[in-house]
């Protein structure tokens, strides 16, 4: 396999938009940037609301009067855990039809196998499964049905069902019965939601019918939530574009965005690393995010999240698509203290923390308070905690920071020793030395860093496909116009498009010089 990463230079001041608002919703905080050019001139935290639009109001009222009221803003970004908590907690998702185009292929397992029975009773609707798809050389396995088709989006209308998943066996290779199925869903079913699986994943049929599936029962409230942020921008008098930020570090127009709620899956740690290295000046680094209720651990290369390669969870469904390679710990600075025998997390108070800790006049010992008596912190009443036993306060200190080493490790791919970026508002349980760390960086405005990677975003495209009977030249130049129409369409400014991944895998087993290339660019918003 070929690789090729060009380093992405800094951006030119003169391109990006004069002023940016980066907004992360994290499960504790909100926090909440404005950038001019290359500075953070101001930034805010605030609780997370549980409807969490009420806690982005909170955050830009407070932003525009820490600026001194609204200036000509060229962008928002805002990222969210919102779509990911939906899942995890089984709410708010759409009743689903899933469509499988393979037969007499893939019959023995059908669409939802694998799922959490709680989560797949939610979600499942109708259950549709069609003869068609492709080999693995791209030749059909058997005509598409169309009329099977027609008759059943027939019944899916019936039904009230206003989402459909689509997958097709070999769709990266061969969209068409994909396509097709769309079609004639939007004939006979208006208004549906469609989501076709060649647009989200990679190859393996189960994990990408996963990910569209999710994708479907998420669409309704993408639509909801997005057009609820853009009532906010539109009440605290902001009128620039609003933009969603996804799992690459990059953002894509809301507009756009919330057709692909699953791209926003892990965009709060994405967003943490990337604020990471724009604040550290570093592009190859490891990166720690400790938050209220979480401590993420990722890896940066060439000034992005490392990708993961492998099969992803998300609320117990296994996925493959796009998504950062990040372990996430249940430890952060909500995180609530056991006394015997001394542990630490998982469970947190999470935005109720001004609540219920000891320091803000709660009776509950979380990770902050034990920082704060070991002066740390300084925040709340530090008197609430000067009773806590200093055996017990260096315990949980111990105990946090063997999590944070044994996580480090985990996430390494070689012995040699690698700096180590702490961010986030609970970064005061990071120990400034752990064992495999060169060196532990911390930063101006870490406690935001995810507002601040979320406002530096560029726009993305990305192409991951198998083509036949090109040269490898001819093959990537392909994906690489696909790509920039991808980019182009999700709100960047096509002249400014620069290359930053390509790997090409020629694939041996497939007639027609066939290989596999996949092509990411990103570029300033238009």
């Amino acid at each position: 396999m070929r690789a090729e990463s060009p380093t992405v230079g800094r951006r030119s001041p003169a391109k990006a938009p004069r002023r940016r608002i980066g907004i992360d919703v994290g499960g504790t905080n909100t926090d909440a940037v404005l950038l001019e050019d290359e500075r953070v001139l101001h930034a805010v935290k605030t609780p997370t609301t549980p409807d969490v639009t009420t806690g982005v109001r909170n955050a830009l009222a407070e932003l525009l009067r820490s600026a001194g009221g609204v200036a000509p803003i060229g962008a928002v970004m805002l990222g969210t855990t919102h779509f990911t908590n939906a899942v995890v907690q089984r709410r708010e998702l759409t009743r689903v039809a899933a469509v499988r185009i393979g037969l007499p292929a893939s019959a023995s397992l059908e669409p939802f196998i694998d799922w959490p029975e709680d989560l797949a009773a939610i979600v499942r609707g109708e259950i549709v499964m069609l003869e068609g798809g492709h080999e693995y050389d791209g030749r059909p396995l058997v005509p598409f049905d169309t009329a099977g088709m027609r008759a059943a989006a027939r019944r899916i209308r019936e039904a009230g069902i206003t989402s459909v998943g689509v997958a097709s066996v070999f769709s990266p290779l061969n969209p068409f019965c994909e396509e097709q199925a769309a079609e004639i869903l939007r004939e006979e079913c208006p208004g549906v939601a469609v989501t076709l699986s060649h647009r989200l994943g990679r190859l393996g049929l189960l994990e990408r019918e996963n990910a569209t599936l999710l994708n479907a029962a998420l669409v309704d409230l993408a639509r909801k939530t997005t057009r609820a942020f853009t009532d906010a921008l539109r009440a605290s008098g902001i009128t620039a574009p609003l933009y969603l930020t996804q799992n690459d570090g990059t953002v894509m127009l809301a507009s756009v965005a919330e057709t692909f709620p699953v791209y926003s899956f892990a965009s709060g740690p994405t967003n943490s690393m990337r604020g990471a290295a724009f604040l550290s000046k570093r592009t190859d680094a490891l990166v720690v995010d400790v938050g209220g209720t979480t401590t993420d651990i990722g890896c940066l290369r060439h000034g992005f999240p490392r990708e993961a390669n492998n099969v992803v969870e998300i609320g117990g469904v296994r996925t493959l698509f796009r998504m950062p390679d990040l372990l996430s710990l249940g430890l952060g600075g909500g995180s609530l203290v056991r006394r015997a025998p001394v542990a630490v997390g998982p469970l947190s108070v999470g935005y109720r923390l001004t609540e219920q800790s000891l320091v803000f006049g709660g009776d509950a010992l979380t990770a902050t308070d034990v920082a704060v008596a070991a002066g740390l912190l300084d925040v709340g009443d530090r008197r609430r905690v000067a009773s806590l036993p200093p055996a017990l306060v260096k315990e949980v200190l111990a105990s946090a920071a063997a999590m944070i080493e044994e996580g480090v490790d985990r996430m390494k791919t070689d012995a040699r020793e690698e700096p180590l970026i702490a961010v986030g508002g609970g970064c005061f349980l990071v120990p400034e030395r752990l064992a495999g760390v060169s060196e532990v960086v911390h930063v101006q405005h870490e406690a935001v860093a995810n507002a601040v990677g979320a406002a530096i975003a560029q726009v993305s495209g990305e192409v991951d496909q198998i083509f036949q009977n090109l040269s490898r030249d001819e093959a990537i130049e392909r994906a690489r116009r696909l790509a920039d129409a991808q980019a182009t369409s999700a709100g960047a400014d096509p002249a400014t498009l620069t290359l930053v991944e390509v790997e090409d895998l020629p694939l041996a087993y497939l007639p027609g010089n066939s290989l596999r290339v996949r092509v990411r660019v990103v570029g300033e918003i238009a």
